[in-house]
């Protein structure tokens, strides 16, 4: 979940398979640094900047906008930098990578990592699509703590 009063780091693995060998995986380990969530306007919101991810991923952005009129008034705020990006790739069925990659995550027990099973030509918009269900996951606790405190 994203902290209401304070930034939260994501680290993610994205797995995906190469569209063009078998049983070729590529995995991305990353973060993405969510800043504290802010209440704005609706035109506020609608300057919202992705700095690091590609005009595909600002397309599916500013659509996601128009189509969520629950998130109007919440902005929250995501840097994703590709400098942070590592990239893997391993020569085994997707199933058992992400068999592989989910054991380790539940023995690990962090629950600020993730793992997304994507596309590979669109990743980022499979990073860009994480990114928001979070914020669908957070947003009722964000607005429970505003609404405790008297911000809203």
């Amino acid at each position: 979940m994203i902290a209401t009063f304070g930034p939260t780091t994501f680290h993610f693995m994205l797995v995906s398979e190469l569209m063009d060998r078998v049983d070729c995986i590529r995995i991305r380990k990353g973060r993405i640094e969510a800043d504290r969530p802010q209440i704005l306007s609706p035109y506020h919101l609608k300057q919202v900047l992705l700095e690091g991810f590609s005009e595909e991923a600002k397309g599916f952005s500013s659509w996601l906008l128009q189509q969520s009129a629950n998130l109007t008034f919440l902005r929250y705020g995501f840097h994703f930098r590709k400098t942070d990006l590592l990239e893997e790739i391993v020569h085994k069925p997707i199933g058992e990578v992400i068999k592989q990659l989910s054991i380790r995550f539940q023995e690990d027990r962090d629950p600020l990592y993730s793992l997304i099973e994507g596309v590979d030509d669109t990743w980022e918009v499979c990073v860009l699509k994480f990114t928001m269900d979070l914020i669908r996951q957070s947003a009722p606790d964000n607005v429970g703590e505003w609404k405790k405190r008297g911000l809203l």
